[in-house]
């Protein structure tokens, strides 16, 4: 490994393994909530590079456990899904139960060759998780229909062409690496509040957005201003 890679290797602070078949519970969620300490202890300057992996779909997800648990699993997922920091994934193998839970709501999906999705269904149905809200919303209704109803296998081809993962690689750890080092340049506080912008865009009308909207583009034209003119009194 050159220098250059071992520059741009992401921290073992800042990285997680999510495996399909891991069954939900306490240590499950204690994993991904001590993940998001280590990312807030960073102050936000920083990425996470989660590794999403299995041999095979998630069986009777999420198991017997009590609502109890189930509600704080979705609140852990929650507090990863807002944390102030890059969330980029790779995923091989097979993505499911846990592992497809957390891919909902990272914002870059790197996929492996020969990775699939699988939506798992018990006898019940899907599981009626906060993954039907989060695949709704970012394939709409029409293309989330099938897998929230009956369940799917979904194939590497056909999940970059729904938009479940934005990208396919041989090596899709090197290039979680040199993005994760790329977005870790942003503002964590705005990076949060693009995210929020775009995850309300599809349920706030363009009045009420407007203002937000203004609000970000005003604190991104003021900072330019002032390093503008830092760069003059410099000169």
């Amino acid at each position: 490994m050159s220098s250059s890679d071992l520059a741009q290797a992401p921290s073992p602070d800042t990285t997680l393994e999510i495996d399909s078949t891991r069954p939900l519970c306490p240590l499950l969620i204690a994993d991904v909530n001590n993940f998001c300490d280590r990312l807030e202890d960073a102050n936000g300057t920083t990425s996470a590079v989660i590794r999403l992996h299995g041999t095979g779909p998630a069986e009777n997800w999420p198991g017997a456990v009590g609502i109890d648990v189930v509600s704080h699993w979705e609140k852990a997922l929650r507090r990863l899904e807002q944390g102030r920091f890059a969330k980029i994934v790779t995923v091989e193998g097979v993505c499911s139960g846990p592992a497809l839970d957390v891919l909902l709501t990272a914002d870059h999906r790197i996929g492996a060759p020969g990775m699939r999705i699988a939506v798992p269904v018990n006898n019940d149905g899907v599981w009626a998780g906060m993954a039907v809200h989060r695949l709704t919303n970012q394939l709409g209704g029409l293309h989330a229909r099938r897998l929230v109803l009956f369940g799917a296998e979904l194939s590497e081809q056909r999940a970059l062409a729904m938009g479940l993962i934005d990208q396919t690689s041989k090596d899709p750890a090197a290039v979680a690496a040199r993005l994760a080092a790329r977005f870790a340049r942003l503002d964590p506080a705005e990076l949060a509040i693009r995210r929020q912008l775009v995850n309300e865009a599809g349920v706030t009308a363009f009045e009420e957005a407007l203002g937000k909207h203004l609000a970000a583009c005003d604190r991104t034209l003021r900072r330019t201003r002032g390093e503008f003119a830092s760069a003059r009194g410099n000169a």
